[in-house]
């Protein structure tokens, strides 16, 4: 018979697998129980409702991720002169060294994560936001050491710009690498997709303002509204 430990790692692992396949909204309970080959009420007791089985998921990844890219940025901050792409490349390390964690873990993350955000799972989003807040701000705060001619709202804006090219590549990483390999006859690891994305966005980020400057209302105009 199986342990607590053993049964509770049984539903994470189906769990994780259906949810990067097939997403959050479309990945019911009682799949996840067939699959993993127990009953409903051993989900209800490790985890108690399906949100917190979504949380447990990405934590495993997370608790692994987030201090080892804490770990690159303060590491980043005590230098004098960095770049938008420095500040990037921060995630690189933590990202492939999930593969050591778990078997494809970097790729398997990419996509939870994706689906995290495409699925409009807020509690979800909400969860990594509150739980990992310091990491987040030392991210943020590592962007505006390497551009501090960025004012606060073109970071807001340009963070959620990246945010957005880097959750549909991290949804769409297996199917990209599949169109890379039949299109360029590539074959393209999760390392080649981060290699390829971070000066991508290290560049958006950095942008030169531009007509960015003309939609930031005046004083009078706002007073006019």
């Amino acid at each position: 018979m199986a342990g607590k430990g053993e049964t509770k790692g049984k539903i994470l692992d189906a769990a994780e697998q259906l949810f990067a396949e097939h997403g959050f909204k479309d990945t019911s309970l009682r799949t996840i129980t067939s699959k993993a080959g127990v009953n409903l009420a051993s989900v209800n007791y490790h985890f108690g409702d399906k949100k917190s089985l979504v949380r447990a998921v990405l934590a495993r990844y997370l608790e692994e991720f987030m201090p080892l890219l804490e770990q690159e940025l303060k590491l980043l901050m005590v230098k004098d002169d960095i770049s938008m792409e420095d500040v990037f490349a921060c995630t690189k390390k933590p990202l492939l060294g999930l593969d050591t964690f778990r078997r494809h873990g970097a790729s398997v993350f990419m996509q939870l994560i994706g689906r995290g955000y495409t699925d409009v799972q807020g509690h979800l989003r909400w969860f990594i936001t509150t739980r990992y807040d310091s990491v987040l701000k030392l991210f943020t705060q590592a962007v505006i050491k390497a551009n501090p001619s960025l004012k606060p709202e073109h970071v807001f804006w340009r963070l959620h710009f990246t945010l957005g090219a880097v959750i549909f590549t991290m949804a769409s990483n297996v199917a990209l690498s599949e169109i890379a390999e039949n299109d360029f006859g590539h074959n393209v690891s999760t390392e080649d997709i981060v290699d390829r994305l971070i000066p991508y966005l290290a560049a958006g980020v950095d942008a030169p303002a531009g007509k960015e400057l003309s939609l930031v209302p005046s004083d009078s105009s706002r007073s006019a509204g």
